[in-house]
């Protein structure tokens, strides 16, 4: 392995686990910060948005970087929650290890299973950091027993806890055999021999950590079970090896709150987790080149071509829009163009920066392996790269998990609309899970997110940043009408004023058509009933007409209308005569031809443990849902099914009730289907009761 100079390691696990908290530990080790912060207390420097500060959680990435015995650190600290969950995605694509935290006082929740999936997607070597172990019932091999029951991963200890009246002073690093001493009152380190009432409790311990190691390697076997033992060297080698091929997940352990157990914890990263070169060198960096879409490689080198991929946007009160990119290979200087081949502009380049929270340091250039936040960028959104224009290329994009919850937003006067869409497209640019549309056939605002706290927050940053507020409401649901019977009506406009009257005469048929045809019309007069320069105008009537059904006005789909007979008067008749006569005429028809209700029903795919299926699929059929089909993934069951959008509005927190937050679901639109004839009357009035009209 070639120890690089940088190493680039996200922190990953459920909410309340302490990332934020060994970020803060990492950078008062380092001597970053003179003291320590405190999430409960909103003085950390990984969590400084408002949001954040007030719910004790992340909310997004925060990129903390600093340099340790000459290598430089980029650590990407993530949100826990669920609803965030783009968050980490996006910063494990920037990364080339990851520090799964575990809380020892709290015990496993369900998200870990979520982010470990997340973990082997991208095919990550992986620490393991178990945290809180100052706290009373803090268990390091409980902790990491669950953990692999839970995970099926291999965990090895490198670390054990040493407590001196069942207080936590320090660790011992099995490695190097010694107690490690810290505290958060001083950064300074201490190492000693491991205390006598400890030595065989760690004696057992190296043993046990050898044993592992030798599992990974044929040739380690052979030399464990000929000499006994393992040099240190051997075990070095052993676990980089195992780690990098994620056969082994090394453990460490401590307080992140009490800054104990930091020094070995940074020293595994160093040793065990790969520099951008040894990650490339397993995992190539291949992209497509633009035009051809012919499978093109870059080598993780300054000397290489330049190609960078961006995985995050902020729009900074003082900094403006930054966009965070790694450099995948070549080198980038401050101020310089390149190309986005992802959009197929060219940009002017920025300021550089290097960033400790919400602290940047200007530098001039950054190299293959580094993370930067480049200023002011015009075009450059989240997930796209940037490279040298000569030498295009395209990363795979970040797979977005589309929002599932959507609210209609009510603004307090028509004022605000245009800032409210204004910050909300901003935020979306910032978080790509989030999305905001004006739904043209309700005539509403939709704001849509991953989950409720997702919203809310968003909602919170639009009024801080950008002064609005805005209420909820649960969204209409897009209705349509249809018929089910042919029938037939005349239209027939006539008025007479001063002059030249108005007149026009015209027959309608209109039958159903099967669903999803939408809108067909035929023109079968003969003999100059009609001239022809006046269909046009009766189709235009009929369109317009079929924007307001009869029954509660809904627009009419899936119908055919032909005009078979008329009349005209040589003076009197003109093109809005006709198209008057022909809404007559339509809206006279439908009265006979037995209207319905049309509903727009989603494709839903939900993910849940294999011993949860019952529950959900007998709440998806209470909800008039249909079961498709279920397939496996791991030890998840997939249910396909199909279920009317007006009875999805309310599912995601019903979904993480049942499930305790296990589950998760993604929907799309399938198609129109005839709403139960006991629902379309209930349907009907209560649209009738509102008191905003629909258009």
């Amino acid at each position: 392995m070639k120890h690089g100079t940088i190493r680039n390691v996200v922190l990953a696990s459920y909410p309340g686990a302490g990332k934020t908290s060994l970020t803060e530990a990492f950078a008062f080790s380092v001597g970053m910060i003179p003291t320590m912060g405190s999430v409960l207390q909103g003085s950390t420097i990984g969590d400084f948005e408002p949001e954040e500060i007030h719910r004790h959680h992340s909310l997004s990435t925060a990129l903390i970087q600093f340099t340790w015995q000459e290598t430089q650190f980029n650590v990407l600290d993530t949100p826990g929650m669920l609803d965030y969950g783009v968050e980490v995605q996006s910063a494990l694509r920037a990364a080339d290890g990851v520090i799964m935290v575990l809380g020892a006082g709290t015990g496993l929740r369900s998200e870990i299973e979520r982010v470990w999936e997340c973990i082997q997607e991208h095919e990550l070597p992986c620490l393991l950091f178990i945290n809180e172990l100052d706290k009373a019932g803090g268990d390091l091999y409980g902790t990491l027993g669950d953990c692999e029951e839970t995970l099926g991963l291999k965990g090895v200890p490198l670390t054990i806890p040493a407590r001196l009246d069942d207080q936590l002073t320090g660790v011992v690093d099995l490695l190097s055999c010694q107690m490690v001493t810290a505290n958060r009152q001083s950064s300074k380190v201490r190492r000693t021999g491991i205390p006598t009432e400890l030595e065989a409790f760690a004696l057992e311990a190296r043993r046990r950590l050898t044993e592992l190691v030798a599992e990974t390697n044929d040739q380690l076997v052979e030399k464990y079970l000929t000499d006994g033992e393992l040099s240190d060297e051997d075990l070095i080698d052993g676990l980089t090896l195992g780690t990098l091929g994620r056969k082994i997940v090394p453990v460490l352990c401590g307080s992140a709150t009490e800054s104990i157990g930091m020094t070995s914890v940074l020293e595994a990263i160093t040793r065990f987790l790969p520099s951008p070169e040894d990650r490339a060198s397993l995992h190539p960096l291949r992209g497509t080149e633009p035009q051809t879409h012919a499978v093109c490689q870059r080598q993780a080198e300054p000397q290489a071509p330049f190609s960078g991929f961006a995985f995050k946007t902020t729009i900074d009160p003082f900094m403006g829009r930054l966009t965070y990119v790694r450099v995948m290979s070549g080198t980038l200087p401050a101020d310089s163009p390149f190309f986005n081949p992802s959009r197929h502009t060219k940009e002017k380049g920025g300021h550089l920066f290097f960033s400790v929270g919400k602290k940047h340091q200007l530098i001039e250039h950054a190299s293959a392996g580094d993370i930067v936040a480049i200023a002011k960028l015009k075009d450059t959104q989240t997930g796209d790269t940037i490279c040298d224009e000569k030498h295009p290329i395209v990363y795979p994009r970040l797979n977005i998990v589309k929002p599932v919850m959507s609210y209609a937003l009510e603004v307090k006067s028509n004022k605000e609309i245009e800032k409210v869409s204004l910050g909300l497209h901003k935020l979306v640019e910032e978080d790509p899970s989030l999305e905001f549309l004006r739904n043209d056939e309700t005539k509403e605002m939709l704001l849509s997110g991953v989950g409720q706290v997702h919203i809310d927050a968003t909602l919170a940053k639009l009024r801080r940043k950008f002064g609005v507020d805005v209420n909820l409401q649960m969204p209409k649901v897009p209705y349509k009408e249809t018929i089910h019977h042919m029938a037939q009506a005349q239209g027939k406009y006539k008025k007479q004023t001063g002059g030249h009257g108005q007149f026009g005469d015209c027959w309608l048929k209109i039958e159903p058509l099967p669903h999803g045809k939408g809108f067909e019309f035929h023109n079968e007069i003969v003999g100059g009933a009609i001239p022809r320069n006046f269909i046009p105008a009766i189709e235009k009537g009929v369109r317009e007409a079929m924007q307001h059904g009869m029954l509660a006005g809904f627009p009419v789909v899936d119908i055919q209308v032909t005009v078979y007979d008329g009349s005209h008067h040589p003076v009197d008749s003109s093109e809005m005569a006709f198209k008057v006569a022909a809404s007559m005429g339509f809206k006279k028809a439908m009265e006979s031809a037995q209207a319905g209700l049309l509903e727009p029903v989603m494709a839903v795919e939900v993910t849940i443990p294999n011993d949860l299926v019952g529950t959900v699929i007998g709440d998806l059929n209470s909800r008039r849902g249909r079961i498709q089909g279920m397939d496996v993934k791991g030890h998840n069951e997939i249910l396909k099914a199909h279920v009317p959008l007006a009875e999805m509005l309310t599912y995601a927190p019903t979904l993480t009730s049942l499930t305790a937050g296990k589950g998760s679901y993604r929907m799309e639109f399938f198609g129109y289907e005839e709403v139960p004839k006991e629902l379309s009357a209930h349907v009907v009035e209560e649209h009738k009761k509102e008191a905003v009209p629909l258009a």
